[in-house]
């Protein structure tokens, strides 16, 4: 289902690619010829501080912009565009803005598979990733976009109380532990994401996550998601 396509991630911010299918990344650009392209629609890091000045986080801005890069390396993904929509802010900004950029983005990749966040995440960028990407592949006649897959975002999906839309996975990855190591060492250049165990954002609790994964479909390793959409043609 997945050698020689061409797919699209689209995130809300830098590192969700990586803690939503970073191994799962790896492994299929390595073994399915695979074309991918990374979607970072938020700067990730201005709703750290009191007020979002973008000159007061300059510094941060920048080194956060290249530690995408070297992640990029780590995984081996083939492009990415970056946007600056103000991070935990996406519901300041009207919708079709972002779905613009989907679309904009999806028209010059021509991807036929997506991969973007789970509709029940507790973080209002990642549902709001999600609304714009389905708007942005509304099922008419020409679109080419065949399947649409959401991914868990660690400190995000799992947050969200038991009585909303929660995460509920359809279909697993399984990924080597050469494939893990790849995601857990790209995310360790993410130096402002990375937290200390047990946080889920820690080195050690991504890895007990797929082991979890793993544990749930017979395997040592996995990555869980959710197909929304599977047009068979």
């Amino acid at each position: 289902m997945f050698t020689n396509k061409r797919i699209m991630i689209v995130v809300a911010h830098p590192d969700d690619e990586l803690l939503g299918l970073g191994a799962s990344m790896h492994k299929l650009i390595c073994e399915k010829n695979i074309i991918t392209h990374v979607v970072i629609l938020g700067e990730g890091i201005t709703s750290r501080f009191k007020l979002r000045d973008l000159k007061l986080c300059e510094k941060e801005l920048t080194k956060h912009k290249s530690n995408i890069l070297n992640a990029q390396k780590l995984i081996g993904y083939h492009s990415i565009n970056t946007y600056g929509f103000p991070d935990n802010r996406f519901d300041s900004i009207a919708l079709l803005d972002i779905v613009k950029i989907v679309e904009e983005e999806k028209e010059k990749f021509s991807p036929d598979i997506i991969f973007t966040h789970h509709e029940g995440d507790l973080n209002v960028d990642h549902r709001l990733t999600f609304q714009a990407v389905l708007t942005a592949i509304r099922p008419m006649q020409n679109e080419n976009v065949k399947m649409l897959i959401t991914f868990e975002t660690p400190s995000g999906t799992e947050w969200q109380t038991a009585s909303s839309l929660q995460f509920r996975p359809n279909f697993f990855i399984s990924v080597s532990e050469e494939d893990i190591n790849a995601k857990l060492r790209a995310m360790e250049q993410y130096e402002y994401e990375i937290r200390a165990f047990p946080h889920p954002r820690s080195i050690e609790a991504l890895k007990i996550k797929a082991q979890n994964r793993g544990i749930e479909v017979g395997c040592d390793f996995a990555e869980a998601f959710n197909i929304v959409r599977l047009i068979e043609m």
